[in-house]
């Protein structure tokens, strides 16, 4: 039996595909994940399946500006985004104490915070949390970079930033013009973050 061009294509893309589906089976979306065309359909789909954000809530979308917001600091005076990061771009992490996977990334955020210097990718940290549970928090695991605090909600930081499920840890990248140019749902393992901010 003869089998033409198109016909051995058809087939080859669906083994693709079942090898895709049977990887993800097996070991679970984690490295699909760690790519950024995952990441983009993974925000595209729990973006699509999410209910609409209350009305005047402006959400931000990737490649548009991120919206105006207010988010209190930890310590000092309110954190106004994008505007008090303009000039240089900024990576925006939401994480909360109970939270896990942040815990265990935060150290390496720091890291990466420390090697900027002061021209490089800026770093702030948005607790959605209570002030005493962060402030024991950063008592044991303390970081360089500023600390703000969001109540967590249909409306908080996170949402604003394009993560309407509230999935932590979750990051963004922020150009020096206030544009959204990265999304990362889930932490980032030991020496991802510069590649990914650099891009």
């Amino acid at each position: 039996m003869k089998f033409g061009p198109l016909t051995v294509v058809v087939v080859a893309l669906l083994a693709g595909a079942l090898g895709v589906f049977i990887s993800l089976f097996v070991g679970g979306p984690g490295p699909l994940l760690g790519t950024e065309v995952g990441q983009r359909l993974y925000n595209d789909a729990i973006t699509a399946a999410a209910p609409a954000p209350p009305d005047g809530v402006a959400v931000a979308r990737r490649g548009g500006r991120v919206p105006a917001m207010t988010v209190a600091a930890l310590d000092g005076p309110p954190v106004q985004l994008p505007d008090d990061y303009a000039g240089r771009p900024v990576l925006i992490n939401l994480w909360a104490s109970w939270c896990g996977p942040c815990i265990e990334e935060m150290p390496e955020l720091d890291r990466f915070a420390r090697e900027q210097g002061d021209n490089g990718v800026q770093v702030i940290g948005i607790a959605l949390d209570d002030t005493d549970a962060v402030r024991a928090f950063l008592d044991r695991i303390p970081v360089g970079y500023r600390i703000a605090i969001d109540a967590p909600g249909s409306a908080d930081a996170g949402v604003r930033l394009g993560n309407p499920r509230g999935i932590l840890p979750y990051t963004v990248l922020v150009s020096a013009d206030g544009r959204l140019l990265k999304q990362r749902i889930g932490p980032f393992a030991h020496g991802e973050i510069d590649a990914w901010a650099a891009d």
